[in-house]
Formats: structure tokens, sequence, C-alpha cells
């Protein structure tokens, strides 16, 4: 792969073969043979998706009512280990929901990673609110607890018991940490920091259900915690998603704005601008199922990640997935990084060639603060998150 530092030398292309499909694969599988296609992620659907949805087309409960719906919400629960759950129709509108019973008003603040999927930033917007956008640290991708401190310390200052940004004057309200790739923020040093400065922590979780923080669940580690069941995610339900937390209030707000903010479901009396993201009793079937081999699913990103951490720890140019030893990580997306010096079209053309391969990859995510909607928010110090975007690809 000429350029990126990989591999080994490329062979002389033949008359028929591209430049880009030079490497020399047949000497690297031996007897073996690539599939036609080897998508980067796909659900797992074997166990009682069938059967529990079949229950539920018997009996015509396929709408947002349904015995599935509580037992998908009581499970959940039980497993991440909070006290209450309330079903979404998917990720981003739980997302909504949190920061809304968290608080989060018109012109707040919100800090959250820049590296990550577009979600968290959106839905900050949809209350109103104004994302502070914060890098990644360098030595696990996720959010940067010390850049966090610093900000608050020195850009923020207190005003009749609330914290203010010096530079916007808005009210700093909550920090979003989301747990991306499948690997935990450093959630103590953030929580000892949201409790100094009295933040409420909303955990974005969506990509890391199952992992631990030091024996802790992922999900369990803020105020409250959102989880998206979209295809390629750990479990799925098609869509779908989840909010938990242990504040009886905020649970029974969440669940009253998702259902419309229903206050007498027979003469239809709304005192307040409600929401229809509620779950349905289908995808929720489906997510029963699925939750019943969580475990299981866990198990095996984990057993890949290790077969690609002995395949490729001494390869020459490439960064394995680190993982803090005392956690637990899903690796939801194995990642890679490519060499130092490697510039976004060295990264993209090894994107091609794998894809030309068959092999689907995939960048890590634009730093959101670069985007043209997020142009004028405040970004801080943002360095080592351009660098993992221009040198991440996630593999099968």
């Amino acid at each position: 792969l000429k350029g990126t530092g990989l591999g080994p030398t490329p062979s002389k292309p033949s008359e028929t073969q591209s430049p880009e499909r030079s490497l020399d694969i047949d000497a690297t599988l031996g007897d073996r043979t690539l599939p036609e296609f080897i998508p980067l992620a796909v659900p797992e659907i074997r166990g009682n998706e069938w059967r529990y949805i079949k229950e539920c087309l018997d009996t015509n409960w396929v709408s947002s009512v349904g015995s599935f719906v509580d037992r998908f919400e009581q499970e959940l629960a039980g497993y991440v280990g909070t006290r209450y759950a309330v079903a979404t129709v998917n990720g981003t509108a739980a997302l909504h929901i949190a920061l809304l019973v968290a608080g989060v008003e018109a012109d707040d603040e919100v800090l959250v990673p820049t590296l990550t999927f577009i979600a968290p930033a959106n839905t900050i917007r949809y209350v109103g609110a104004w994302p502070v956008f914060v890098d990644a640290e360098p030595d696990y991708w996720q959010l940067d607890p010390q850049k966090v401190a610093q900000f608050l310390e020195d850009g923020c200052r207190w005003r009749n018991g609330s914290l203010f940004n010096k530079t916007t004057g808005r009210r700093v309200k909550a920090i979003l940490p989301v747990h991306i790739l499948g690997h935990p923020c450093d959630m103590d040093a953030i929580a000892d920091i949201a409790r100094k400065y009295g933040l409420a922590i909303i955990e974005d979780a969506t990509e890391s259900l199952g992992a631990k923080y030091k024996g802790r669940m992922v999900g369990h580690l803020g105020d409250i915690a959102c989880f998206s069941f979209n295809g390629n995610k750990i479990i799925t339900t098609g869509g779908g998603g989840m909010i938990v937390t242990d504040n009886p209030e905020w649970a029974d707000r969440a669940r009253y704005l998702t259902t419309q903010a229903k206050d007498d479901s027979v003469e239809y009396i709304h005192n307040e601008v409600g929401f229809n993201y509620r779950l349905t009793n289908l995808q929720a079937a489906m997510g029963v199922a699925q939750l019943e081999r969580l475990e299981e699913f866990v198990a095996n990103k984990r057993a890949i990640a290790g077969v690609y951490n002995q395949a490729l720890k001494d390869l020459e140019g490439i960064t394995v997935m680190p993982t803090r030893p005392s956690d637990r990580a899903t690796h939801w997306l194995y990642t890679i990084l490519l060499g130092h010096d490697t510039t976004v079209q060295e990264r993209q053309a090894v994107i091609r060639i794998l894809n030309s391969l068959g092999i689907e990859a995939r960048p890590l995510w634009q730093p959101i603060h670069s985007l043209p909607p997020y142009l004028q928010c405040q970004a801080l110090q943002i360095e080592h998150s351009v660098d993992l975007y221009q040198r991440g690809i996630s593999l099968p």
C-alpha cells in the first residue's frame, strides 16, 4: 500500500490489475479465498426474534403499547443496573428527551466530544442549547476530562449560583460524554468535574452497551444515559433506543414527553408540547430476544478484537485499538490508526483498496466542530480528534 507504510511490498501489477490492487493477496491468503463481500457489521438474528415477533402479530399488540415494551425496559434496566428505563423510537430521540429532563434549556451550553457521530450535537440544538466541543484524549480516544476541567476553571465564572461561559455569556448546564467505539470514557474524572461545577452528566452509551468501566456498567455512570439499537449496534431492534436512570422524576417525565405529553388519554388533554417517541411492541420483542444473547455478542466482539490485535500488533505503521486495562471494552467497531504522517488522502486510498477487495471499511467521523452547522460553536483546543480522523479506519 504505497505511501502508507503498510504491509508487504506490492507486487508488480498485471496488465489487468490497477495499481491500487497490486498487493499480493494470493501470497497473503495462501490456500484461502476471501468471501465475495465482508460487511463492516451485520445484525445477529439467531435467537427468539421470530417467536416473540410472531406473538405480537398473533395477539395484535404491534404498536407502542404491549408486554414486550415493558419487558424490554425492565430487562435492559436490570442489565445496566438502573432503576428505570424508557424505550424510545431511536437513540437520537432518547438523547433529545434526556437533555430535556436533565433541565437543559434554550441558550444553555453542553460539553460534548467533537469526535463522535453527529446525533448528540444535533439533539443539543433541538432543545435550543449550544454544544461546546471537546477534544479526544490520545490514549483511548475518548472525551478529554483534563481539557474539560481547564475550560471550566479558566473559561467560566460563577454568577447567581450557576456557571457561565466567559466567552459566550451562556450558562453551562451539562456534560455529554460519548463512549465511542465500545470503550468507556474516564468517568471518575468526569464525575469529579461534574460534581465540582454542578453539571448534569448525560451518557451517550449508544456504542458501548455491555462495556464496563472499572467493573461498573456503562449507562450507570452518570445521571441519565441513552442507548441506540440501530441495525449495526451490539444488539438491534432495527431502530429504537432507550433512556435509563435512577431518578424516578426524570423517568416519569421522559415517559410523559415521549407519549405526546398526554395528561388525559380519554379527553385528549395535553398541557405541554410532547413527542411521538415511543418504541413499538414489535421492535421491543426483537429487543428482548437480542438482549437474551447480549453477553454472547460481547464475548464474540472481544474475541474478534483479540484476533485483530494478534494479527496486527507487529505490523509497521499500524496502531491497534487501545483498551484501558481496568475496563471491559466491547469493540463495537474495531478501529486501527495508520502511521503518524498519514494524510486523509492516503487513508482514503487504503479504504478504497479494502473496498475493492470486498472488505468494507470506513473512517472515523469528521470532527463535528469543523462541519458547516457548527462552525460558530466554541471548540476547546482540538488537536487529537483531527489526527484520529485523519488516520482512523474501522474494520469488519
